[in-house]
């Protein structure tokens, strides 16, 4: 068990009817769209980004995330929630997990091709704010099939996508959480949940 204060908080948007990604493969991401810009999903990730200084992400995740959100901090007709988390992403530290980097092209950054479970023991007993997953399925998986997650939160997104990838495919050990915040707007419900031990 860890002792740390900690957190290794897991974020991702799903739809109604739980899929993470549409069935048109990993680029079919365009029904999350118009609500990833909400004022529900932004002040959300506002809200894991504020109390955390770790990054953890897939390589996959990581390559997308830091092409993007860094230009996002200097954007001034970029809302200033995105222009936030932009410059959190270019200055916070970042942990990929990955077998095929060596090197990464972003400052702050380290790489471990290692278990998930075995990277976040490691980050949990260095001093920091909370690690924060964000979207990267792979992992949010690998740690919840190792019991490794403090919290879950989701946002539910209005679409019904009847095929793609589920976060919750395969066989996780029974556990149970408690309901630590929910809010709801613009027809999205964001959710997070601690879990309980």
């Amino acid at each position: 068990m860890f002792t740390n204060e900690r957190r290794i908080v897991a974020n991702i948007a799903v739809s109604l009817d739980g899929y993470y990604q549409g069935p048109g493969g990993p680029a079919d991401m365009g029904w999350l769209m118009p609500y990833a810009i909400s004022d529900t999903s932004r002040d959300h990730l506002t809200s894991l980004w504020k109390n955390a200084t770790t990054a953890l992400l897939g390589r996959t995740n990581a390559e997308g995330f830091f092409a993007y959100w860094p230009t996002v901090a200097d954007d001034e007709n970029a809302d200033a929630r995105d222009r936030g988390y932009g410059a959190w992403m270019r200055d916070a530290e970042k942990v990929v997990l990955s077998s095929s980097l060596e090197s990464a092209p972003w400052s702050n950054t380290r790489i471990f091709d290692e278990p998930a479970e075995d990277v976040v023991k490691r980050l949990k007993a260095e001093p920091g704010g909370d690690i924060v997953v964000f979207a990267s399925a792979s992992v949010i998986r690998a740690l919840l099939a190792a019991d490794a997650l403090d919290r879950l939160s989701l946002t539910v997104f209005p679409q019904i996508l009847g095929g793609g990838e589920r976060l919750f495919d395969g066989a996780f050990p029974p556990s149970a959480w408690t309901l630590a915040n929910t809010t709801s707007g613009e027809d999205v419900l964001s959710l997070s949940y601690d879990r309980r031990r």
